[in-house]
C-alpha cells in the first residue's frame, strides 16, 4: 500500500516536470529552478551552481545576490559544494554547517553563517551539470524523504538546465556562423574594390573594429551597405 508522502512525491514531481518543460533563456530556466525548489522544500537560502569548463559557478540564487551572483566560483572538490560535486553524493548537516571541514566561506555571503545545510549534485544521464543548495538559519533536521526529494529534483532540473544550455550554444553557433558570413562577403567586396588580399581585407575590417570600439559584424556590415549604395547609385 502507498503511503501518502509517496503521493505527494510524485505530484511534486509532476509539477517539476510541467513547470520546466519550456524553452526559455538558461538564466530564466535556473532562476525558474531556485524559486520551485524553494517554493516546494521549506528553506531559507537557495543557490544553484553549474559546473563549467571544471569550475562551479553560482548561477541562480533565492535572495538577491548581484555582486557574487555570475561571478561566484568553485574549484571541484572545494568547500561543501565542490566536494558534491566531486563525489555526486548529498550532504545534509542539520546543525553548525559552518564548523564542517569541508565548508568554504564567502564574506560577501550572509548565509555562510546559517545553520543547516543541503547539497545534492545536479545531474543529467549521468553527468554532472551542477549543484543545488539549501539552507536554513535554525538547526533543521532533514529527512530522509527530504534528501530523495531534493536529490530526484536534481535529476530533473539536471536535464533541463543541459536543454536550456544546448539552445544557448546552438544560438551562439548560428550567431557566429552568421558573422563569419558577412565578414567573408565584406573582405570579398574590399579585396574587389581596393585590391586587398583576404588577409589584408580581414585586418582592414579588425583594426577599423578596433578603432571604432564597434564588432567586426557591424564594420563588415557598413562595408556591405556602402557598396549596395554605390551599385544603386551607378544604375541610377
Amino acid at each position: 500500500m502507498a503511503h501518502p508522502s509517496d503521493a505527494s512525491d510524485i505530484e511534486t514531481l509532476h509539477e517539476v516536470g510541467r513547470r520546466l518543460a519550456t524553452t526559455d533563456p538558461l538564466h530564466q530556466v535556473l532562476a525558474r529552478v531556485v524559486q520551485f525548489v524553494s517554493s516546494i522544500v521549506s528553506c531559507d537560502s537557495c543557490f544553484l551552481y553549474v559546473l563549467e569548463d571544471d569550475e562551479l559557478v553560482l548561477r541562480a540564487s533565492r535572495h538577491p545576490h548581484p555582486d557574487v551572483v555570475d561571478r561566484l566560483s568553485l574549484r571541484m572538490g572545494q568547500g561543501i559544494t565542490g566536494w558534491v560535486a566531486a563525489h555526486r553524493q548529498p550532504v545534509a548537516i542539520d546543525a553548525h554547517a559552518f564548523e564542517d571541514e569541508r565548508f568554504q566561506v564567502f564574506n560577501e555571503l550572509p548565509e555562510d553563517r546559517y545553520e543547516a545545510f543541503l547539497s545534492v549534485p545536479v545531474t543529467s544521464r549521468g553527468k554532472l551539470v551542477g549543484v543545488l543548495n539549501l539552507q536554513h538559519r535554525q538547526p533543521h533536521e532533514h529527512t530522509k524523504r527530504e534528501i530523495q526529494l531534493l536529490a530526484m529534483i536534481g535529476v530533473l532540473v539536471g536535464a533541463e538546465i543541459e536543454l536550456a544550455r544546448l539552445e544557448v550554444e546552438n544560438t551562439q553557433l548560428a550567431e557566429r556562423l552568421e558573422e563569419r558570413k558577412v565578414i567573408d562577403r565584406a573582405k570579398g567586396i574590399l579585396q574587389r574594390e581596393l585590391g586587398l588580399t583576404e588577409e589584408a581585407a580581414y585586418l582592414a575590417i579588425q583594426r577599423q573594429s578596433r578603432q571604432s570600439r564597434k564588432s567586426k559584424k557591424e564594420i563588415a556590415e557598413a562595408v556591405i551597405l556602402g557598396d549596395e549604395l554605390r551599385r544603386q547609385k551607378n544604375h541610377a
